[in-house]
């Protein structure tokens, strides 16, 4: 049997240090402008939270995750939602006090605005970190993004386990340059979380992002994604990178799509198959979730995204 074709119970589990929020999605003409009251055309309360949604897509994509994360006691009905797309949550715990939560806006073009509270993920205490790592299985990997604390000690210690590590560095903080970021064995950044990391301007091209975080992060395998512009993978050892255009889809609303590209393109490295096939599936993933509205609620399941890839064929 290929690595391809493993079913998920056989294969090194990935296990995601990751957020779990509660959204309040305002869906609103234009994003409102500083001084503006502004009525919205529709509101949902839904699960998210960037670690939430990278399990979900994960899970969905066919791979085998568990979830690590801290969610308040009151909002446990959003542990459904993980758990009926396939994630293992035997370690998400129910606290006292509020979750983290976001609240969104999303304008009539898909584009977003997000403020977050930070609630019960930031509340993960150094013995409950190093129980989780010590009860791993050192053959799999660590998913992690900046929506909980402790990232550093996470890192560190899931680095002495043996793990391979992989960091989506979002929210991008200036903190996030102290961290061992050359001990990764794959990092993911859009336009922004790259060009703060390598101190160049968000408008910088591919090409430029590209050289210099070859330079900033040597031998660390990297997955830049622009958007509309595509996605490129960074091999580390300084092979030409790959690119994987975009699909061209119309918009509805872009949250939750990075996280969508990112669990596609774990559940497909998870499964044996090569980076240019990761990034086919990541960015076919991205493209129909776009193009509903949510988070959570717009991450598509594996037999569409299959679909989706039959009927589109490969981009020109």
């Amino acid at each position: 049997m290929s690595a391809s074709k493993q079913p998920a119970s056989s294969r090194a589990t990935v296990y995601n240090y990751g957020s779990i929020n509660i959204d309040h999605v305002y869906r609103v003409p234009h994003l409102v402008r500083p001084g503006e009251t502004l009525s919205s055309t529709d509101y949902q309360i839904v699960l998210g939270g960037k670690g939430a949604n990278q399990t979900i897509a994960l899970a969905r994509a066919g791979g085998r995750v568990a979830h690590w994360g801290q969610l308040g006691r009151t909002d446990d009905w959003a542990l459904e939602t993980l758990e009926s797309a396939g994630a293992d949550i035997t370690d998400v715990t129910l606290l006292e006090g509020s979750s983290g939560h976001t609240v969104i806006q999303v304008d009539d073009a898909g584009e977003n605005a997000i403020v977050l509270f930070g609630g019960t993920n930031q509340r993960f205490t150094s013995e409950r970190i190093e129980a989780l790592i010590k009860n791993t299985d050192n053959e799999g990997w660590l998913l992690l993004q900046n929506e909980c604390n402790d990232i550093d000690a996470v890192i560190r210690q899931a680095l002495d386990r043996g793990l391979k590590v992989a960091f989506n560095p979002a929210p991008m903080t200036p903190a996030i340059r102290d961290l061992p970021l050359t001990e990764l064995s794959l990092l993911f950044v859009n336009r922004g979380e790259a060009a703060a990391l390598v101190d160049l301007d968000e408008d910088s091209d591919a090409d430029a992002l590209i050289r210099a975080l070859q330079q900033a992060l040597p031998g660390v395998n990297i997955v830049l994604t622009l958007g509309s512009e595509g996605a490129w993978r960074i091999d580390g050892e300084r092979h030409d990178p790959l690119y994987q255009p975009a699909r061209p889809v119309q918009a509805v609303d872009t949250t939750g799509a990075g996280d969508t590209f990112i669990g596609y393109y774990m559940a497909a490295l998870q499964a044996g198959r090569d980076d240019a096939t990761c990034l086919e599936r990541a960015t076919a993933a991205a493209a129909l979730a776009v193009q509903r509205a949510g988070a959570a609620t717009g991450i598509p399941v594996v037999d569409e995204v299959e679909t989706f890839l039959q009927i589109a064929g490969r981009p020109e």
